[in-house]
């Protein structure tokens, strides 16, 4: 009571019965890599194309940019994104490049982007141009332009400068540390995500870096940490041979690991480069994400993103084949060993195949099907957090009461939902020992069941003479 004595009316609000739970957020993809621009070793949300332009161009070597583009090509909205190229520390020194000038366009451009401190002379020992008078630079292309008051139209000159260089970014920067004065850098970053933003990322990429074993497994304990999925690539070149080999110990790829936490993409996927006018190869594993994050938003975590076409490819690696209905065909093959790829078949677009995790084929619980696994993630991680309220609270009848229910009733929306077939939590009083509620500790049961992807259809048939009897002559 509010005091010992009154004399006069009071009103006492209480918090009984069920609460409801909230579901955390499963499309959001956590992306390290190297960007031409955008701030280094920080953890930064992307919601949009237009965020994603602060990472610059699609410039080669740098993959933050392309990567973005493959998940956005999706419609795909939150990318959590850390670059870890610091132009400061990752970056090569060129001294007198032969730079000519165009005569139609006024304009020449350095064989290196992302550039810094340029100096542009004459000749080795001449004075030095003055940028903003005599010439402009766009640091980003490399692409300088004769303002034509001092250096000739067609001139040849000697530059010399700084380009970022992503080649000097190693294993070690993407995976990440943390530094003398408690900041993270690199993946570690990721860490820090509940705190700034309220959501941990959930698919988690590297794309280029992950085709590296000492990069591969810390995204792996990564997503064991955070609950997440990580989706790695087979490196650029591999053949389908390597790629069944490299779920042995004897493959020489990155792909032996049983996870049910890892996705493995394989192989690289073809994208029309707008710059060059070609098609590059690009990481399979930024276009599977962004699809991924697509079927979550559309249709729900618990939907399979296999069978769903991949949007904004041109072709793949290598030509697979790929018949529905042929079990010894590669694409069939692949999944067989836990690899997903690109189903390509006449009609059928290009499309991503293959729902198990790597957990499979040593691991034959449900939980190697990606949307089993994920849909358990966000259910273990929503309770937890919906619990925190009632953390602190005391140990009584109605206390069971309200947790049970109000984590049935979420039970129930998600079967309403589609997410579940099954649903049910409940107090068991011989598993909950009078020491353990004695010392605080409170067990409750939940157990439920996602419905599985349709992978295997089968049709029986026969073929019988008993329909002849329908026939009948004219009467």
């Amino acid at each position: 009571m509010a005091a010992n004595y009154l004399h006069g009316v009071e009103t006492i609000e209480v918090e009984n019965g069920a609460r409801p739970v909230k579901t955390v957020k499963s499309a959001v993809i956590g992306l390290i890599g190297t960007a031409p621009m955008g701030d280094v070793n920080t953890l930064v949300q992307c919601l949009s194309e237009k965020d994603a332009a602060a990472f610059g161009s699609q410039l080669t070597g740098f993959t933050i940019p392309q990567a973005l583009d493959a998940i956005y090509d999706h419609g795909a909205g939150t990318v959590l994104v850390i670059n870890v190229l610091d132009p400061v520390v990752h970056k090569t020194t060129v001294a007198d490049e032969d730079v000519t000038f165009d005569k139609a366009t006024g304009k020449a451009q350095l064989a290196n982007p992302v550039v810094a401190q340029l100096v542009l002379k004459p000749d080795s020992d001449g004075q030095p141009y003055v940028e903003g008078q005599d010439y402009s630079l766009d640091a980003q292309t490399g692409v300088i332009t004769n303002l034509g008051k001092s250096i000739a139209v067609d001139a040849t000159v000697k530059a010399s400068y700084n380009y970022a260089d992503p080649t000097k970014v190693t294993p070690a920067d993407i995976i990440g540390a943390v530094n003398a004065a408690g900041n993270r850098t690199g993946m570690k970053l990721l860490n820090d995500s509940f705190n700034l933003f309220g959501y941990f990322a959930k698919i988690l990429i590297a794309p280029v870096f992950c085709t590296q074993n000492s990069v591969s497994v810390e995204l792996i304990a990564m997503a064991e940490k955070l609950g997440a999925v990580t989706y790695i690539d087979a490196p650029i070149g591999t053949t389908f041979a390597q790629a069944l080999a490299g779920r042995g110990p004897e493959g020489t790829i990155n792909f032996n690991t049983s996870s049910d936490r890892v996705r493995l993409c394989y192989p690289h996927v073809k994208v029309y480069d707008a710059a060059t006018n070609s098609e590059r190869l690009e990481p399979l594993s930024q276009r599977a994400a962004g699809l991924r994050a697509k079927v979550d938003l559309d249709k729900g975590y618990w939907w399979s993103s296999s069978n769903q076409e991949i949007l904004g490819i041109t072709g793949v690696e290598r030509q697979l084949s790929a018949m529905i209905d042929d079990p010894q065909s590669e694409v069939n093959l692949l999944n067989e060993q836990g690899i997903t790829t690109v189903f390509s078949s006449y009609g059928s677009g290009l499309r991503l195949w293959g729902n198990r995790m790597a957990a499979w084929p040593t691991v034959t619980h449900m939980r190697n099907f990606e949307n089993v696994r994920r849909t358990g993630d966000v259910i273990n991680e929503s309770l937890r957090y919906f619990s925190q309220q009632y953390i602190d609270m005391p140990i009584t009848q109605a206390l069971i009461d309200a947790l049970t229910e109000s984590v049935n009733a979420y039970g129930r929306k998600l079967i309403g939902d589609g997410a579940l077939l099954g649903f049910s939590c409940w107090f068991d009083p011989a598993r909950n020992e009078e020491t353990e509620l004695a010392a605080g500790h409170l067990l409750l049961s939940y157990k439920y069941t996602p419905p599985p992807p349709l992978e295997r259809l089968t049709f029986e048939t026969e073929i019988t003479s008993e329909y002849l009897l329908t026939l009948k002559g004219n009467s």
